[in-house]
């Protein structure tokens, strides 16, 4: 029987609450170090402890939270040290992607590119920090796509939720995770060749990496807030 046309399968329980604690850990609205307390996971998200409990465990295997014996779940707090060997990998990873991408993207591909950022300069300007990181991801996210290696897509995925920890403890201005000009200059590389795209994404890096400074200052508030008004946006999974 053909499935052409069938209706996408909703999400699970399961997949909602790793979507939503995902998305919170991507977006900095919970903090690194930040304790995960079942019970008032389970209310925000109006499900089981079991359910809570199996996305934790999916979260803990993508190294987005960790687990500890007896005492729970939270979200990783990075070290000073991990700046350097993320985006050591990173450069490797993204500058090869940008170097492949670079003169061969398709006039609806760079549109596409162009959307995005301009999608994420609307959030900045209006002060939703929450959009302008999640969108900032998508972008860096959507060019390891367009590459076509999966492997490069998978070490994406694990760099972003720790760069993201990362810009969380140690910022100078506590700004966004990217400099959405940055992303301008890059889509404009990418359209000159591979050369310019590759030195482009190599700077762009390195200028997000000199941004984180000093340790940042925790934010004071109750974890349910973190997950306020999450069924009203079904956001999609982000790395």
């Amino acid at each position: 029987m053909s499935l052409a046309g069938a209706a996408p399968r909703a999400p699970t329980a399961t997949e909602q609450v790793y979507r939503g604690i995902h998305a919170a850990v991507m977006e900095r609205r919970l903090a690194p170090g930040e304790w995960l307390r079942e019970e008032e996971l389970a209310t925000s998200f109006g499900v089981s402890r079991t359910v809570v409990r199996q996305a934790l465990q999916r979260l803990s295997q993508d190294q987005v939270v960790e687990l500890h014996h007896n005492r729970g779940a939270r979200v990783p707090l990075p070290e000073r040290d991990d700046v350097a060997h993320v985006f050591e990998a990173r450069r490797v990873c993204e500058c090869e992607i940008a170097r492949k991408l670079g003169g061969r993207l398709t006039a609806a591909q760079l549109e596409e590119l162009r959307a995005l950022v301009e999608a994420e300069e609307r959030a900045s300007a209006d002060g939703d920090a929450a959009a302008a990181v999640r969108l900032s991801g998508e972008f860096h996210r959507r060019l390891a796509l367009l590459h076509g290696n999966p492997v490069f897509v998978r070490l994406l995925d694990g760099l972003l939720p720790t760069t993201s920890m990362l810009m969380a403890r140690f910022t100078a201005q506590g700004g966004a995770v990217c400099v959405a000009h940055r992303h301008v200059e890059l889509v404009q590389a990418l359209a000159r060749g591979s050369r310019p795209a590759a030195a482009e994404m190599r700077q762009h890096l390195d200028e997000l990496e000199r941004s984180l400074a000093k340790e940042a200052k925790a934010p004071g508030r109750r974890l349910r807030d973190a997950f306020a008004g999450y069924r009203d946006a079904d956001r999609a999974e982000v790395g």
